[in-house]
């Protein structure tokens, strides 16, 4: 694997998951204050980063990009091709590694306005890295070599779990795992305003929700087994589980969780590009 801490890196879009990034890289001693600097649109973000994380911060990046070997795109997707086009104006190394975690803004997208042959990395992770349970796939662009794939997965398992996948699947990635934990805090939300229903104080029902979402999504991990196979070892004959799975799928909940992906997927598909409209 390759190293990381003799890397400067810089993060482009010091929102939420630019600092996630940030922060799970300095968790695991790959970087430090001395070898990552951050940018942001306003002052005021700058100095808050500057605060808690005790980086440099920059409002503009033009001084500062000639030195990096590893550039993260942390940008919203309608920002991505304006980031493009100030780069390939900048002094940028050829040999620096851009890695993008835009939704929607494809490979092709970003080697054409960049109009450069630097190594390219494509990206789509979650807000559970802030807490070091990400997801992430990543795909290599055209000059992207195995050391660059590489990098990138060992940037991103230091905020959770990495695997790498044909870009094809991408805007699919994006709609259930970029989306899915909006999903998954709706259906805590439900579950646990059903244990308020039947009499639990809230605090509880949410805590109970929680820890069984989780201890279910550890299950299918470590088992290896299905999660239908393990449904069934809850649903007994006659018993609650089986009056209640029946519930849900009277209103349709497979189906309704099916093609929420399907249209987030749709809709992930038309983020990034420069003159697109979106769906609302």
């Amino acid at each position: 694997m390759p190293k990381v801490d003799n890397h400067q890196f810089g993060v482009i879009g010091a929102g939420v998951m630019g600092q996630a990034v940030i922060r799970g890289l300095m968790r695991q001693q790959l970087v430090t204050v001395n070898n990552v600097w951050a940018a942001a649109k306003t002052e005021a973000s700058c100095e808050k980063v500057r605060l808690e994380l005790g980086i440099p911060c920059y409002t503009s990046y033009r001084d500062v990009v000639a030195d990096v070997d590893v550039l993260l795109l942390c940008v919203k997707p309608n920002g991505i091709h304006s980031v493009l086009e100030k780069l390939k104006t900048y002094p940028l190394s050829p040999k620096t590694l851009i890695i993008s975690i835009v939704a929607g803004a494809t490979i092709e997208q970003m080697e054409s306005t960049l109009g450069t042959k630097n190594p390219v990395i494509r990206a789509m992770t979650n807000t559970p890295c802030l807490v070091g349970q990400g997801m992430t796939a990543v795909c290599p662009g055209t000059h992207a070599k195995p050391e660059h794939l590489a990098l990138a997965q060992k940037i991103f398992e230091t905020v959770g779990v990495c695997m790498q996948l044909d870009e094809v699947h991408f805007d699919a990635v994006t709609g259930l795992s970029g989306s899915g934990p909006a999903y998954m805090y709706l259906i805590m939300e439900a579950l646990a305003d059903g244990g308020v229903r039947v009499g639990l104080p809230r605090e509880a029902a949410l805590q109970i929700v929680a820890q069984t979402l989780l201890g279910s999504a550890t299950m299918v991990q470590q088992s290896g087994r299905h999660p239908a196979s393990l449904r069934d070892d809850v649903t007994t004959p006659a018993g609650c589980t089986i009056g209640a799975l029946l519930v849900m799928e009277d209103g349709k909940i497979r189906s309704t969780l099916a093609r929420a992906v399907e249209e987030a997927t749709l809709i992930a598909g038309e983020l990034g590009k420069p003159k697109g409209k979106t769906k609302p």
